[in-house]
């Protein structure tokens, strides 16, 4: 477990960040299991995501795991286990079809306890305290995708948006059948409006498509009333192509470096114009 530090001095925006999949460390429990390799680690994560939304003394809180999502993942909900949910809480397929464990090795529901006990749990547990404590007013959870729709999913060989904006709602943000949107559709409109100006061009930014929002804008909306929306950067825009589970992922840190400006740029023109 490794969590960011809330700031020790006056932050400029009461916004806490949440980077989830950021990490690529497998527990020494579980090590010797997995059939994956560093490379293939890095190319199953969001690759650089802690840099990329390393928002500095701007927020008033980071949450961050360094454990790959493959192994846990702290973007499901922790009933999703296998084998009924090979992409659950511990995924027994990656995101490409390939077994995750070696032969004979998924964890037991024992091990798969322990791995919830140390990494999934107390992750939640540190957002809660955190929204709970009055510093904060909104939250992002922040994320990058492949550049097109993976098999099985709904967008499945579509090229997808520069950044995809989610609360659960429609395309527009406002609420849905059967739904509660994660924040007000003006808000999240806003911020889309704002990425628009720094990336002009067909399509650069799409509310709730592909995705409506993970288990945790959803879970820690409904459990505290504040107001979440999910971020999602496509990984075009810093990674190469050809980067893949044998290549691992292929990034230009430079631009890393500096897509991480512009979307400290982005967070702060947005949180002004919303109050």
């Amino acid at each position: 477990m490794e969590f960011k530090k809330e700031n020790q001095g006056t932050p400029r925006l009461p916004i806490l960040v949440s980077i989830p999949h950021g990490g690529t460390e497998v527990p020494d429990v579980v090590r010797q299991r997995t059939r994956l390799d560093a490379r293939a680690l890095s190319y199953y994560s969001d690759p650089l995501s802690l840099y990329l939304y390393d928002l500095g003394e701007m927020a008033t809180a980071t949450v961050t795991t360094p454990v790959s999502r493959v192994i846990v993942d702290l973007n499901r909900p922790p009933y999703h286990l296998p084998p009924r949910y090979p992409d659950g809480v511990v995924k027994t397929m990656t995101s490409l079809g390939l077994p995750v464990w070696k032969e004979g090795q998924v964890p037991d529901l024992s091990c798969i306890h322990a791995l919830l006990l140390r990494h999934y749990f107390p992750y939640h547990a540190e957002i809660d305290r955190i929204l709970l404590s009055g510093t904060v007013t909104v939250a992002l959870d922040c994320h990058t995708m492949v550049s097109r729709g993976l098999p099985g999913q709904p967008d499945a060989g579509k090229d997808r948006p520069l950044f995809c904006l989610s609360n659960n709602g429609d395309r527009l943000g406002s609420a849905r059948p059967g739904a509660l949107p994660t924040c007000p559709a003006e808000w999240i409109q806003v911020l889309a409006k704002t990425i628009r100006h720094y990336f002009p061009g067909p399509q650069p930014v799409e509310i709730n498509h592909p995705f409506h929002g993970g288990f945790i804008v959803n879970a820690h909306f409904w459990h505290t009333g504040i107001p979440w929306i999910q971020l999602e950067m496509n990984r075009s825009l810093y990674e190469r192509e050809d980067s893949s589970p044998t290549t691992g992922s292929l990034a230009d840190r430079v631009r890393v470096g500096e897509l991480n400006g512009v979307i400290r740029e982005i967070i702060r023109e947005w949180f002004e114009k919303i109050g």
